[in-house]
């Protein structure tokens, strides 16, 4: 594809913020030695705002290398929209959806795509756990209703480790999920504009994919690609597909699942921003697949959009119906230049 100015946005405002500097240095990096010009957006609490920091930088596109609340939620995607700059990764709508785990559910069981059992927990059934909970049964898995990166997520064996767990999930969010455990193989699904890549299996030592065990070092081992049979890993990767046509997904995204002996498959949710350093999942399943970190990114970079159709401003017509000669011209490139604080810029 043709050379651009890209802007890869990083850092944030959510809980995932060390994550998403890291995903986006990479980023940044790969996109460089392919030849694009790159400006690394690096935004987060003591920085100006981001809107400011994305006007400054004058980008044909931006590249989402953010995590967490405020950035794959559909609220930078919003913003992008209304700025008229293509971004990567999912629209508003399937951006809020997807980091939604109650409205993701909603829609799962919407279109028939297996899921775990569920209730919902609040601040008001802490009076209560005993009788909200009622037959349930244990173990459960308790997460907060829109985090990312298993923020807050645990497991509970009985009434005292649930209403613990609620009360720590209700820090991060004012609704949590409680749903029913699920002894089985957890498998993850790369999605690339709407076709699975390929699939990775996790075994966490401590039996829960939790923040700890994704990001501390040796504490999950990954096998790619997993342990199923051809067919299995089939019908795993068309339900993948199908639960990101349910939320109206594109571009690159992650689908993460569980894998029963009964022949049983769940999904858990749907990551539209997924991890991008070198050692994260989606990377290592595209390099089974043949393909390689910088042309993964070249890829999900190809597929930046608008998805709004927001008229400009100057013109009532659409992006789409708008004659060329009122397109916004594109901005002049000129040299590279960064954009952070000096505090940002050491992490």
């Amino acid at each position: 594809m043709s050379k651009m100015r890209v802007g890869v946005l990083m850092g944030g405002l959510s809980a995932e913020r060390d994550v998403s500097l890291r995903t986006g240095a990479g980023v940044a990096d790969a996109l460089e030695e392919r030849g694009h010009e790159v400006v690394r957006i690096v935004f987060g609490p003591e920085t100006r705002g981001v809107d400011q920091l994305v006007r400054e930088a004058e980008i044909d596109v931006a590249f989402l290398a953010l995590h967490g609340r405020g950035g794959e939620d559909g609220c930078i995607q919003g913003l992008l929209e209304l700025l008229g700059i293509p971004y990567t990764g999912s629209s508003v709508l399937a951006s809020a959806l997807a980091m939604d785990k109650l409205k993701s559910k909603e829609l799962f069981r919407l279109h028939n795509v297996p899921t775990a059992p569920y209730y919902v927990a609040t601040k008001e059934s802490l009076g209560d756990v005993g009788e909200v909970h009622g037959s349930f049964g244990f173990p459960v898995i308790v997460k907060p209703r829109g985090e990312g990166s298993s923020v807050g997520v645990s497991r509970a064996d009985d009434l005292v480790a649930l209403e613990a767990s609620i009360r720590g999930a209700l820090v991060h969010d004012d609704l949590v999920l409680i749903e029913r455990f699920v002894r089985g193989m957890e498998v993850h699904v790369g999605v690339l504009d709407g076709r699975a890549l390929g699939a990775i299996e996790v075994v966490p030592k401590s039996g829960v994919y939790d923040y700890a065990s994704k990001y501390t070092p040796g504490a999950t081992d990954y096998i790619c690609p997993p342990r199923l049979g051809t067919t299995r890993a089939r019908g795993v990767m068309n339900l993948a597909e199908r639960a990101a046509r349910s939320l109206g997904c594109t571009g690159a995204c992650r689908v993460d699942l569980l894998v029963t002996e009964g022949e049983n498959e769940y999904v858990l949710e749907v990551n539209t921003l997924p991890g991008m350093t070198k050692t994260s999942l989606l990377p290592k399943i595209a390099a089974s697949a043949g393909v390689d970190y910088g042309a993964l990114c070249e890829a999900i970079l190809k597929g930046a959009d608008l998805h709004s159709h927001i008229p400009r401003a100057g013109s009532t017509a659409s992006r789409e119906t708008r004659p060329k000669s009122e397109e916004p011209a594109k901005p002049k490139t000129g040299k590279l230049r960064l954009v952070r604080t000096k505090k940002s810029a050491n992490g």
